[in-house]
């Protein structure tokens, strides 16, 4: 099983051998980097921390606290918390960073550290690569026994987190009250279950948990896709709710059901957020590459202009800062309201649809209708080591050197009616192959064209 260090953090599966897996060691190692760039950098010795609801989690957490103690370093434990929530935590605490424990979507086998600098936001490229280097040269000084770092625990941050989105402008909070919304949540059996009921009582809600144990058991593959959501779909109908909700481990993804129990489309939660936040402060808009063209049509109906940014939180962050941007994030889920803060956060995304939903007057199945038809395929192929993927994107872009290419992130090639995307993952071994169309078949049919192309390559 795989171990990958890179610039966005260390993840891997738990157990096995010390270099292949996450193990004691390897955290350890990966740890006390970070904690030594921390202090190199910032000179402040306090960092944040809080887990999502995985099994290893505590397992983790003590490890990653007492490597940064044993360093200097003042530890505040969230404890069970979300990756939004710790981010929101760490400037409060004029901290010199964070880590978020979590692996996110992949399954409960998996975990992660994901790295926070001083603003809560994940650190840069360059950043990561001055972490990766202090692993490569081993150069982590830990502090004499009268010089160790304190700790405390503090559960205050999810209600603060919280207080601040219902303080958005844009969130109508008496609205949403209103019209008393009967929603089921898939909590996936992590932290989403304690911060999501929270936020919708607060809003006047009425919310079902289903696979609300925080024990880290996932119910299901938590990737937050319509083919895992199936659970979600026939509660939703059975119950005669007006939404289901789906939340990823570390709640920093979402996606929406229709009352009939058919997906909203995990790329069109940003979509639905943009609109409704343009509506009201038009602006420029971001996602990344790999992201529907939806939300640049919604941007330009607004006046406004749409950016595309690499893969990756930073990324996007990075260019909705360039360009000044009110609303941004990623196509698979990821709202980032800057107004609240630089990272993807469900909360805030639950907050602002409900909003944008309660002013619509409408079913969330007939609001969906009112945007823009876009059909995506998502395909992946094992990254084995005898790809090379520089010759394999060369003879791409040599083969389609007609069409509109974009090289900033992997390779991107735009045709007529629709647009390919191929890239190697950052969170895991694989070669992620997206593509988009007005039609679900030629977009189907563009992804089997390139994989097919990839395999006359190699």
């Amino acid at each position: 099983m795989p171990l990958i260090k890179s610039i966005s953090g260390f993840r891997g599966t738990i157990g096995g051998s010390p270099g292949d897996n996450l193990t004691p060691q390897d955290i350890v190692e990966c740890t006390a980097a970070f904690g030594q760039w921390i202090l190199d950098t910032t000179q402040n010795p306090n960092i944040v921390i809080g887990r999502d609801g995985r099994i290893s989690g505590e397992i983790v957490s003590a490890l990653v606290v007492n490597t940064l103690r044993s360093m200097g370093i003042h530890i505040v434990d969230l404890g069970l918390s979300t990756t939004p929530t710790v981010e929101i935590a760490v400037p409060l605490e004029k901290a010199g960073g964070g880590i978020i424990l979590t692996a996110s979507h992949n399954p409960k086998e998996w975990n992660a550290l994901k790295l926070l600098n001083d603003k809560g936001e994940f650190i840069s490229a360059a950043d990561g690569a001055a972490v990766l280097d202090i692993v490569a040269k081993k150069s982590v000084v830990y502090a004499p026994v009268d010089k160790l770092g304190s700790y405390r625990t503090d559960h205050s941050y999810l209600d603060k987190h919280i207080r601040q989105i219902l303080e958005l402008p844009l969130v109508d909070v008496q609205a949403i009250r209103t019209k008393g919304f009967k929603i089921v949540l898939d909590a996936i059996n992590s932290t989403g279950a304690t911060a999501v009921p929270l936020l919708l009582d607060m809003l006047g809600c009425q919310c079902t948990v289903i696979n609300g144990e925080v024990n880290g058991l996932f119910a299901h593959n938590p990737e937050p896709l319509k083919e895992h959501l199936s659970q979600l779909s026939m509660e939703v109908r059975l119950q005669r709710a007006d939404l289901g909700i789906a939340v990823d481990p570390d709640v920093d993804r979402l996606v929406f059901m229709c009352e009939d129990g058919e997906l909203f489309g995990e790329e069109y939660t940003l979509v639905a957020v943009a609109d409704y936040v343009l509506s009201k402060r038009p602006g420029n808009s971001v996602s990344n590459l790999s992201s529907t063209r939806a939300l640049r049509d919604i941007t330009i109906k607004h006046g406004g202009e749409y950016f595309a940014a690499a893969v990756g939180e930073v990324n996007v962050v990075n260019k909705m800062k360039a360009v000044n941007a009110v609303i941004g994030g990623e196509g698979n889920g990821g709202i980032i309201v800057p107004e609240l803060h630089y990272g993807r956060d469900a909360l805030a995304g639950i907050a602002l649809f409900l909003s944008l939903l309660a002013h619509s007057e409408k079913r969330i199945s007939t609001l969906r209708k009112t945007y823009p038809e876009y059909h995506m395929a998502k395909s992946k192929l094992d990254k084995s080591p005898d790809i090379d993927l520089d010759k394999i994107f060369l003879a791409l872009q040599e083969k389609y050197h007609r069409e509109q290419i974009n090289t900033e992130d992997g390779l991107k090639i735009d045709f007529e009616d629709g647009w390919v995307h191929l890239r190697p993952s950052n969170t895991e071994p694989i070669i992620r192959v997206y593509s988009e169309s007005h039609s679900a078949v030629i977009a189907g049919n563009l992804a089997k064209k390139i994989i097919s192309d990839i395999g006359a390559v190699k």
